[in-house]
């Protein structure tokens, strides 16, 4: 312990120094100090942590990569080239831009084959067998085909205070076409006097026609206003796609309509797909009672009768319906069942008129039967006896006015 006291206290000797050498000594050390400063400023600081390798696999870190690591980036998909632009025709110099477009109009006529004495359906007829024309030119049949479906029908019926035996026929031919209905057809009841009246819309329900025909027991007005239950009826129809009928039971008499006849008859003719099946009421009355008084108003009476007649008639030709006239209920189950044969069974006739405008025009239509050697179709019951048959189509149609 001695010897260390003493060496240390012999350094302690060897460097003291003057005041003014001790000053310079402090300088020295402070100037060391900032060279040793400055050399450590200029040494390069540790480079940072180094990125993940962008080019590792995702889902993991790569060997140099840290604790975070980065989903590889997709690559590029292939993108098919454009498709090359269509081709576009160029006009000759000078001309315009023009579009031609070609409207081929098609008609549908539904023919019916009917015997004369019974009145029914005659089956087995092939396309050679009919002959149709337009205007009196003879056309191409292209499509045809036995028609048999559900019918869509409206029953009109005058219902007015003028007879009991007008509204008692009227009633029994009405059930009588009910009852030959089918679950698939659609009917409507609709009555009409000064008035016209919706009694029952399309229904497949036969029990509501039932009802329908029962409510009609105390009748309003003694008026007819025939022509416009007719014309209110067909512009109805008009708005229903498809084939359509309207059984029309009425005495025929029209008495205080704001349509005309002639009127009338252009909207039977101008409308398309409906066809009209009349039914007479007042038959056993109007038996009865015709020639039996000279007087001049009994015998106007019987005009009108026969002018009726005639319009009901009219009705039904012109849209290849069929017109009855029976004196008695009994007639009517068998005349309604006609009616249903001649809606149910025909054939329709497909062709493209040869005058193609589409001008609004009437077209006559007139259909024959013919046999293999183009003579007229004769035909012959069990014993060779010669039948009688009657064609039941359309008079005609209005083309289709072009629109400007």
């Amino acid at each position: 312990m001695l010897f260390t006291k003493e060496v240390i206290m012999s350094t302690t000797r060897l460097f003291r120094l003057p005041v003014h050498c001790f000053a310079s000594l402090v300088l020295l050390i402070s100037f060391a100090a900032a060279l040793e400063g400055r050399a450590q400023n200029s040494t390069p600081s540790q480079p940072p942590a180094q990125q993940p390798d962008q080019a590792g696999q995702s889902g993991g870190p790569d060997a140099d990569a840290g604790s975070i690591a980065l989903p590889k980036k997709k690559e590029k998909e292939d993108v098919p080239p454009p498709a090359p632009a269509a081709p576009k025709f160029k006009n000759p110099e000078g001309a315009g831009e023009y579009s031609l477009r070609v409207d081929v109009p098609e008609v549908t006529v539904d023919v019916g084959v009917l015997l004369e004495k019974t009145g029914q359906f005659v089956p087995n007829l092939r396309p050679a067998n009919f002959r149709l024309y337009e205007d009196g030119v003879e056309q191409k049949v292209t499509g045809f085909k036995r028609v048999e479906a559900p019918i869509t029908a409206l029953l009109l019926c005058e219902f007015a205070s003028t007879s009991y035996y007008f509204v008692y026929d009227m009633r029994e031919a009405a059930w009588a076409f009910a009852q030959q209905l089918r679950p698939q057809d659609y009917v409507a009841l609709m009555t009409f006097d000064m008035r016209t009246r919706i009694v029952s819309d399309f229904t497949q329900d036969k029990r509501q026609l039932y009802d329908a025909l029962n409510s009609l027991m105390i009748p309003g007005f003694s008026e007819r206003n025939l022509f416009d239950a007719l014309y209110e009826a067909e512009d109805r129809l008009s708005r229903i796609e498809g084939r359509k009928y309207i059984i029309l039971i009425a005495s025929g008499r029209d008495t205080f309509s704001k349509i005309t006849l002639d009127k009338i008859y252009q909207k039977v003719k101008n409308t398309r797909d409906i066809t009209i099946f009349t039914v007479s009421t007042g038959g056993a009355l109007r038996a009865m009672t015709e020639g039996t008084s000279n007087s001049w108003t009994a015998q106007m009476r019987d005009i009108d009768y026969l002018q009726a007649d005639n319009e009901m008639k009219t009705f039904a030709k012109m849209t290849g319906g069929m017109s009855f006239f029976p004196r008695f209920s009994a007639e009517m189950p068998e005349i309604f069942a006609d009616i249903n044969k001649n809606i149910r069974s025909k054939y329709e006739l497909i062709y493209h008129p040869t005058n193609p405008k589409q001008d609004g025009t009437y077209r006559k239509l007139r259909v024959e039967l013919v046999d293999e050697e183009g003579h007229p179709l004769r035909m012959q019951d069990e014993k060779h006896k010669p039948l009688k048959y009657d064609i039941i189509a359309r008079d005609g149609y209005r083309a289709h006015q072009e629109v400007e």
